[in-house]
């Protein structure tokens, strides 16, 4: 998301993680995600929009939100971090039943009367981040923003400390993480359909009230009580990758309470689960080949100097791990596989900041006399949510509930072998794990909301969409996809032609000028604007 820190990625696509599996789509019973028809914010009783929060100092982040001990950066005026917890409707079609407890984190601006604006709120993406950690943990990224707003952000429903979906233990989760990402033939498939059939039944039975809660419109719901408890007229907002999906849901719901918003990393909204996941295909595809180009200029490059000779032996890589994972220096005695360093991979290529990472994880994996996987697999780890100590964020099971929770379409096996070859096209490496990863909620006990996000946003203010040329997780051209949505004169796009997912912490000074000014003076760029 940011500079040269492995803290948690934005967003990829859920069962490209996590795996698959096929024919569960004719289950019956099944539990429906919560329609929206839920009262507006004005209409709660005023237990919810009149509660005072007991803003403390916050705690050290437990391990479902990371283990990360630099958080919290200090910030620049040495002021502290201070964590809440808000009580919201479990259903908002029904706010005299059952409540959530959703934690939240903000630094406050010294900023008093005209000076200061409100409060502006960070959701960081996944979906399944924590913001109560992650705010803090780049929290002298945002200084500048901070001379007119309070920084908060949250925990969304179902992740981290705000009732964290968790799905497995965390040994089945490293057992979990470590096996085939995808199929390469019928016994590993039904493999493969076994293995994430144990994963959704571990979510329901740790967490079944919860699923049909965790949609993106619940999400955004939330927001909106948030900013009313705050006291705040309008939503200023700051999303990254999902996040700009969860901006878009806020904005169709609440048209005319949307303030000065920023998109960065735009996730497209128009596609269902199929287009995106090959859209991601694409990006990773994209991104490791302008990866390939700069370290074939290398004398130390640890797959020659050749892109098309390069892409081959990491290929090459990849198919021994599946039969024969690397030793690593872990604690644990775990492997290097082939998922593993898939994942390592991807988590590499979110950042060109990252890059020199990966570099030397496949130097060390190459290595003739002592190959070695342990830098790849901490690749991996970062991207799966694993903590140093061996447990696991909530990352990787939230964000499987709420796309699952989003999402109506469940896939069979049939289905992925029909499409297999498109993906592969868009990738040889990244298609295949993409491809499978559509059965990713074939067995999910909860049926889905919607066939893609519903962003229109008629009558709102002007949303400044930040897209990257060479964004892997959130391919460029989701941007426009994204502007077109929200609806004519609502939408202003920004072009960072540069790599990485997230424009703004990426060290473009046009970009972050564009973006303060937007944000703290009004001023809006021309759309259409670009920086390099």
């Amino acid at each position: 998301m940011t500079r040269a820190r492995l803290l948690v990625p934005a967003l990829l696509t859920a069962g490209a993680l996590v795996g698959g599996c096929a024919g569960a789509s004719a289950e019956a019973e099944r539990p429906a995600a919560a329609q929206d028809g839920a009262r507006d914010t004005d209409d709660l009783p005023a237990s919810f929009t009149g509660q005072k929060l007991d803003w403390a100092t916050c705690p050290a982040p437990d391990s479902s939100q990371g283990d990360d001990t630099t958080t919290p950066s200090p910030l620049p005026d040495g002021a502290d971090w201070e964590c809440a917890t808000l009580t919201a409707p479990l259903d908002y079609t029904d706010p005299e039943g059952d409540t959530i407890e959703l934690a939240m984190v903000r630094a406050r601006s010294e900023a008093r009367g005209d000076d200061r604006i409100g409060s502006l709120f960070f959701n960081f993406g996944g979906p399944g981040g924590s913001g109560v950690v992650t705010l803090p943990a780049f929290g002298q990224d945002y200084a500048e923003l901070r001379e007119s707003f309070d920084l908060v952000s949250f925990d969304p429903r179902g992740v981290g400390d705000s009732e964290g979906v968790r799905c497995l233990p965390d040994e089945e989760l490293d057992e979990f993480f470590a096996s085939d990402l995808f199929p390469n033939d019928r016994a590993e498939e039904r493999e493969y359909e076994d293995r994430l059939a144990e994963f959704s039944r571990g979510c329901e039975e740790r967490s079944e009230d919860l699923l049909p809660h965790l949609t993106t419109t619940a999400t955004a719901r939330d927001l909106d009580l948030m900013r009313e408890v705050l006291g705040d007229d309008r939503l200023y907002y700051f999303g990254v990758s999902y996040g700009t999906e969860l901006g878009g849901v806020y904005a169709h719901l609440f048209p005319r309470r949307v303030g000065r918003a920023v998109f960065d990393a735009v996730v497209d909204p128009s596609g269902g689960t199929e287009e995106g996941a090959r859209g991601q295909a694409s990006g990773f595809q994209l991104a490791l080949e302008n990866y390939l180009e700069q370290c074939a200029e290398r004398d130390d490059c640890p797959l020659g100097g050749d892109e098309d000779e390069a892409e081959e032996r990491l290929s090459g890589l990849l198919e021994r791990l599946r039969e024969e994972p690397l030793p690593t220096r872990d604690p644990d005695d775990r492997r290097l596989t082939e998922a593993l360093a898939y994942n390592g991979i991807a988590q590499s290529l979110y950042s060109e900041d990252f890059w020199p990472y990966l570099t030397q994880g496949l130097s060390d994996a190459l290595d003739e006399e002592d190959p070695d996987g342990t830098v790849l697999l901490a690749l991996g780890d970062a991207m799966n949510g694993r903590n140093p100590d061996g447990s696991y964020t909530t990352l990787q099971s939230s964000l499987t509930a709420i796309s699952c929770a989003d999402s109506n379409r469940r896939y069979e096996a049939g289905d992925v072998r029909d499409a297999l070859g498109e993906f592969e096209d868009s990738s040889a490496i990244f298609g295949p794990p993409m491809a499978w990863s559509l059965l990713t909620c074939a067995h999910w006990p909860v049926d889905g909301a919607a066939e893609h996000p519903d962003v229109s946003a008629d009558g709102a203010e002007p949303i400044l969409l930040i897209g990257t040329t060479g964004d892997p997780a959130t391919p460029y051209e989701g941007t426009a996809r994204m502007a077109e949505a929200l609806g004519d004169d609502v939408a202003v796009e920004l072009t960072y032609e540069g790599e990485g997912h997230g424009a703004y912490n990426g060290g473009n000074s046009c970009v972050r000028d564009a973006t303060n000014a937007y944000l703290i003076d009004g001023e809006v760029p021309d759309d259409g604007t670009t920086c390099d």
